[in-house]
């Protein structure tokens, strides 16, 4: 297959993919990957492979397609198309919760030198980085890459990139429970998706709505939870988003078991946990687990609670997500309270103070714990994060978090 019959196919398959015809247009590509000789050609569409399963949920094939990406990079001997490619192994990892992995691919991304695309694809290797970082529960590092991938869609006029930070800042603000902003970011995506959308993909529709859907319930507007959720729903069903369809049913039993409706509440965590082990996604199986565990605390099922607990705090100790494993120790040591058993009551309050030391969420002035209920927060230039209203009394300039590693024995 020539270079100009490469390119016929590959436009062949990106119109069949953008008319909904997933599978029509995965058979194109992957007859011009076994019929190609064209390195730049069979680069294209190994791109185009990595994008539709990503979008199915297929992480897997995801990973191995970016494989074989970089080694067509290393081929065509270009640091642009290395950089594609990192990024694209960068995000596999991402999606299958492997976040070590993913942080280091990013910093691969960002030591390869004069690459015309770096500023171009900077910003998605920070928002990649930040997704990890967020990941891990590391919220300082999560916010600083975040802000970075803001400052490069700004720089660029990136709007497509701005609403995916924005959701990601959804998703932070949600975990460390700043719900006005939780609110605020995915508003703001939603925004730019009516601004300048037209042409975009409806996942960013419905990536904002989801997003805002979280927001809303956690809030307590359970009307406007579900009105959003509903219509990201539909799009993620059109377009045969596997992924979002697992998130927003995970966002529809919160919104059942948040109303006490637990019949309701089960068979969407059931069926959000069935897609979430479907396609790899190990802390979605954690809020999944986490949320029956909820359901059978309401029922006074506390043995089957602990059961999920435990089955949720294995999977979130091999991601490495230290929230999770702190709101399944707070769980526990409630549960192990009521039932008298002052042994593994205070095992869970000792782990539950090690999180929070691990996950630095604690305000560097109150040293009240951040995270625990609603507060408005503000993250100083250094991307630590404090309560708005100890900072607003204090009137201080600089982060006493970082003034005090700085004061720790061998600090140079």
């Amino acid at each position: 297959m020539g270079q100009d019959q490469t390119k016929q196919q590959i436009e062949k398959g990106l119109q069949l993919y953008q008319s909904n015809q997933t599978e029509k247009a995965l058979e194109v590509w992957m007859k011009v990957l076994e019929k190609s000789s064209d390195l730049m050609g069979r680069f294209r569409v190994l791109g185009c492979l990595v994008t539709a399963h990503s979008e199915m949920g297929r992480y897997k094939e995801m990973l191995k397609f970016a494989v074989v990406q970089i080694d067509t990079a290393r081929e065509l001997e270009d640091a642009d198309f290395l950089l594609e490619s990192y990024l694209n192994l960068a995000r596999s990892n991402e999606k299958l919760c492997e976040f070590h992995k993913t942080i280091s691919y990013c910093k691969t991304c960002l030591g390869l030198p004069g690459t015309r695309a770096g500023a171009q694809l900077g910003g998605q290797v920070s928002l990649s980085m930040g997704n990890a970082f967020l990941g891990l529960s590391v919220f300082q590092k999560a916010l600083e890459s975040f802000e970075k991938a803001l400052r490069y869609a700004h720089n660029n006029d990136d709007a497509m990139l701005e609403c995916r930070v924005c959701c990601s800042l959804g998703s932070f603000y949600a975990q460390v429970k700043d719900y006005e902003k939780a609110l605020f970011f995915p508003c703001k995506a939603a925004e730019l998706v009516n601004d300048y959308g037209k042409g975009w993909s409806l996942k960013y529709r419905a990536m904002s709505q989801y997003h805002m859907a979280v927001a809303y319930r956690l809030l307590g507007h359970l009307g406007s939870a579900m009105e959003c959720c509903e219509e990201s729903m539909k799009i993620a069903l059109q377009h045969g988003d596997r992924p979002l369809q697992a998130l927003c049913l995970l966002c529809f039993a919160d919104i059942h078991r948040s109303r006490g409706d637990l019949e309701t509440a089960f068979p969407r965590y059931d069926s959000a946990m069935s897609i979430m082990t479907e396609i790899g996604n190990r802390l979605g199986q954690v809020q999944a687990l986490l949320g029956v565990a909820k359901c059978w605390v309401a029922r006074k099922a506390l043995d089957k609670a602990l059961d999920a607990i435990e089955r949720a705090q294995d999977l979130a100790e091999e991601v490495g997500n230290k929230l999770s494993q702190l709101k399944l120790h707070c769980l526990s040591e409630s549960i192990y309270r009521s039932k008298g058993l002052q042994r593994e009551l205070r095992a869970h309050v000792v782990r539950f103070h090690e999180c929070v030391e691990e996950t630095e969420l604690y305000c560097g002035l109150c040293g009240e714990s951040i995270g625990e209920k609603n507060s408005r927060l503000q993250a100083l230039p250094c991307s630590h994060i404090f309560h708005l209203r100890c900072l607003q009394n204090n009137g201080t300039r600089s982060c006493p978090n970082c003034r005090r590693s700085s004061m720790k024995p061998g600090f140079v």
